[in-house]
């Protein structure tokens, strides 16, 4: 009886630090797990948004229900298949947290066997977004616009979210390597910026637009003044802890916020949409798609290619709404006239 008794304070002292520290449990989980490099980070950020929706509603991990966890899969803007990603590693997670218990009491596992859950209702395939001209304009001047009177804490932080648009809008960085890049990465006032990778064979280079090279100047001299610790370029506190995706998603929606661009969109100015910019400037410059993905880090240049039809179609659309409007002007400046 001895050993059980032992084994059974184990698993009490583990699923203890679980409902008392969810996030360094979850860290010391991992460990233990055959991820690779880049999914292990993309797995953290999605716990970590995960987590951070249950503390806004007040729920925990030994409270945490069915229903609260298909409202947080349902309310994700993301596609479906980026939805059933999130709730497997929940339901791992759970099945984890409650091996002691009987699988079935496993909330997520019930509600991804459900066909006619509403968070299926996510079209398979979003549009390719990108920037309208004035939209990139705007949020480029708001980058460079005065930093006003603010804390230390929050002057650092400011520009570290200024310099993280710049990467995505004049770079053409996902957020993972966004994430991971080290102020090794960055050359005082060059053009290019060195994404790694978790196989050294894919590293690559981008080539930075010069507006995202005097952001990234701005940001490594505040850096070196708040004399933040660490490697990370991108540091989510002032201790120079790594930047989950959710903290990253909320600093670019305060940016694009503040730039005035949010309410005029029906999208969302996500990094995504930032970085498919990046890549239709260089289209609308002459740019070939193949060095395009070359710096966006396509491995296949069929998604170069890909992304090259979308902007094409996405021009298109812009350029008929353009004429439609000028014709509405016209039609009512006719009118005016005439009476």
């Amino acid at each position: 009886m001895q050993p059980n008794a032992g084994t059974d304070d184990i698993f009490e002292r583990e699923r203890a630090s679980w409902y008392n520290d969810p996030s360094s449990a979850f860290d010391a989980w991992m460990v233990n797990q055959a991820f690779k490099a880049s999914s292990a980070d993309v797995y953290r950020a999605q716990w970590g948004l995960f987590l951070e929706w249950l503390n806004v509603k007040r729920v925990n991990l030994k409270t945490v229900d069915r229903l609260a966890i298909e409202q947080f899969v349902t309310q994700l803007d993301i596609r479906k298949p980026q939805r059933v990603r999130y709730l497997r590693l929940i339901e791992r997670v759970l099945d984890h947290v409650r091996k002691i218990e009987l699988a079935s009491t496993n909330p997520a596992r019930f509600i991804a066997q459900d066909g006619e859950a509403p968070w299926r209702e996510a079209r398979e395939n979003e549009p390719t977004g990108f920037l309208a001209d004035d939209e990139r304009a705007a949020l480029i001047a708001y980058l460079f616009s005065p930093i006003g009177d603010l804390s230390a804490g929050q002057r650092w932080r400011e520009r570290r979210d200024r310099a993280l648009v710049g990467v995505f809008l004049g770079g053409g960085v996902k957020t993972g390597e966004a994430a991971a890049l080290t102020v090794s990465n960055f050359d005082w006032n060059q053009p290019w910026l060195t994404v790694e990778a978790a196989n050294p064979a894919f590293n690559r280079q981008t080539r930075l637009a010069p507006f995202a090279v005097a952001l990234l100047d701005h940001w490594v001299s505040e850096r070196k003044t708040a004399k933040l610790p660490g490697e990370l370029l991108f540091p989510s506190t002032i201790s120079g802890r790594l930047m989950h995706k959710a903290t990253m998603l909320r600093s670019i929606d305060a940016v694009t916020l503040a730039a005035g661009i949010a309410e005029s969109r029906t999208a969302r100015a996500s990094p995504q949409t930032l970085r498919n910019t990046f890549a239709a400037e260089l289209f609308e410059s002459g740019t070939a798609p193949e060095r395009v993905g070359e710096w966006l880090g396509f491995q296949q240049e069929i998604s170069a290619h890909r992304l090259y039809r979308a902007w094409e179609r996405w021009m298109g659309e812009e350029i008929r709404e353009r004429d439609l409007a000028h014709a509405k002007h016209d039609a009512t400046f006719s009118e005016d006239r005439s009476t």
